[in-house]
């Protein structure tokens, strides 16, 4: 976990909130998040957590409060961010290659169609060593295994060395090796590249040793704090407004009593079910 001197903030959100078809997801969010820090936001489906890193990558408009990302107000493309998605299968009829899919976090933000650089095959080949895929480089992704893929998008995240990366459920689907070599790729960014890290994820355990701090999202509400602040059954049961408990099992933390699960809101993944998740 990060044992860093406080710095300016990558990340500074101010009095946020946001509403969604009449409902209001979250308000009065403040959260500030530094160099090198690895910040995991948790909560059940529909609470919000997708939606804060669209707010953040300026795909969605606040409700109240601002956003901002290295001193300058959230924007659109903003290439200081990068952004790694949950896995999803690419089709299998895809023909491109993976150093090709790797590319265009290069090449893609250019005006016009894209035109390699001089340069550019470099630092393809370097983020392909850099997350294990250059064994398949030149293999088309349809072909690829879902771990396989999901090397590739974080590759497209890192291209431009963002100084914020969103991860949006970036383990979802995985087997537990990808799920370890997915995490271990973007801790050594945060550790050797003082990467901001905003973690989206619905079980805490693959990466519990790395978080420095844990939002956590629930009925409108939230709380902010260590994984030992947060991760306790009475502030859950504060939070939810109902009795929910922190169980250790071995070296694995799950939640039991989680009231039934809010509306599904397009934007949020699905979680597990209501009563039980893994946190």
């Amino acid at each position: 976990m990060s044992s860093r001197a406080p710095e300016h903030p990558v990340l500074e959100v101010s009095g946020a909130a946001l509403r969604l078809r009449g409902r209001e997801l979250w308000s009065g969010l403040d959260l500030q998040v530094r160099p090198g820090e690895f910040v995991a936001v948790l909560g059940p489906s529909g609470s919000g957590k997708t939606t804060l890193l669209r707010a953040i990558l300026g795909l969605q408009e606040l409700s109240a409060g601002t956003i901002r990302v290295g001193g300058a107000p959230a924007r659109r493309g903003d290439r200081r961010i990068g952004y790694i998605p949950q896995q999803r299968p690419l089709p299998a009829g895809t023909s491109l290659r993976a150093r090709d899919l790797v590319a265009l976090g290069i090449q893609g933000p250019r005006f016009g169609p894209p035109i390699p650089r001089r340069g550019d095959r470099e630092r393809v080949d370097a983020l392909l060593a850099g997350v294990g895929a250059t064994s398949y480089a030149e293999r088309p992704v349809g072909l690829l295994s879902g771990g396989e893929q999901q090397r590739l998008r974080v590759a497209q995240a890192l291209a431009d060395a963002p100084a914020l990366l969103l991860c949006d459920e970036p383990l979802s689907s995985l087997d537990l090796a990808n799920q370890q070599a997915v995490t271990s790729i973007i801790d050594r960014e945060r550790r050797e590249r003082d990467a901001a890290v905003l973690f989206v994820t619905h079980d805490v355990n693959p990466i519990l040793d790395r978080v420095d701090r844990v939002l956590y999202i629930a009925g409108g509400r939230f709380t902010l704090g260590t994984p030992a602040e947060v991760l306790r059954s009475d502030v859950l049961t504060d939070l939810y407004g109902t009795p929910v408990h922190v169980l250790h099992a071995g070296d694995r933390l799950v939640v039991v009593g989680i009231p039934d699960a809010e509306p599904h809101h397009h934007h949020d993944h699905d979680a597990p079910g209501a009563g039980e998740a893994i946190l």
